[in-house]
């Protein structure tokens, strides 16, 4: 199965319980892009629309590709009253898309699906010169060691993915790797930002959640029915509520022709 696809399967799950993202972020793209209403943007992965509100209310025009045609129907639906929105069902890859257009192309925890080499080339083929290139990714932690919630949840990841053991949760010096991708790659005048988040969610709550993860529906079916089983009954255990730790990571870029 191809592994991007495992996010179509449950399209009303995915929008209810996967977060958004946080009003500072946005403010930083703006300031950054100096986008306006008339400024054309290019969304890669829009899933069920968890990153794009923002920037239809901006009056920007917005064109957003998905691979899943669930959640393209779903968004399309969605934003449906907003007539400055535009969705196309395709792979970004092969989508047709008019080269140097786009103001602004920015990709919410999707672009790390797509070929660098082939993801990079394409979106620079894209942007007008000196146009924004923005990458922001959500990374949820439920290790830590001084946290109830997090201490029972782990001994069930330690039953079923023991590999998991030795989580680390996101920091600022992983970002490095990240800028100097974008450098590596042709963009200037790189930026990253970093910002943080507690989420407290029900038993119930947080295993709608692993289920729009997509290497949690990747297992096998009486795994999977296991491991939500004693996970279920970990969090219920110690009062029903579990503890994630948001670290949410902001990149952007120019694209400038030299």
């Amino acid at each position: 199965m191809d592994l991007r696809l495992t996010f179509n399967e449950d399209e009303y799950n995915y929008d209810k319980i996967r977060p958004c993202y946080p009003n500072e972020l946005y403010n930083d793209i703006f300031s950054y892009s100096k986008i306006t209403s008339e400024s054309k943007i290019l969304e890669i992965g829009i899933g069920t629309g968890q990153a794009t509100l923002p920037f239809l209310d901006k009056k920007c025009n917005v064109t957003a590709v998905e691979l899943g045609d669930k959640l393209a129907k779903y968004s399309k639906n969605k934003f449906s009253e907003y007539k400055n929105f535009n969705i196309i069902n395709s792979d970004f890859l092969k989508c047709n898309l008019s080269t140097k257009t786009f103001d602004l192309i920015y990709s919410a925890t999707a672009f790390h699906w797509i070929s660098k080499d082939h993801g990079y080339a394409k979106i620079k083929t894209l942007l007008k010169q000196g146009g924004t290139l923005s990458l922001f990714w959500n990374h949820p932690f439920v290790s830590r060691k001084d946290d109830e919630s997090n201490i029972a949840s782990m001994k069930v990841y330690s039953k079923y993915r023991p590999n998991d053991n030795h989580a680390v949760e996101f920091n600022r010096t992983d970002c490095q790797k990240y800028t100097d991708e974008l450098k590596d790659y042709g963009f200037t005048d790189i930026k990253s930002k970093i910002y943080h988040r507690i989420r407290t969610l029900s038993t119930d709550e947080y295993l709608s959640l692993l289920n729009t993860y997509s290497d949690h529906l990747a297992l096998p079916e009486n795994i999977k029915s296991a491991f939500e089983k004693d996970m279920k009954n970990a969090i219920d255990a110690i009062g029903g509520k579990i503890n994630i730790y948001d670290t949410i990571d902001l990149y952007l870029a120019k694209h400038k022709i030299c």
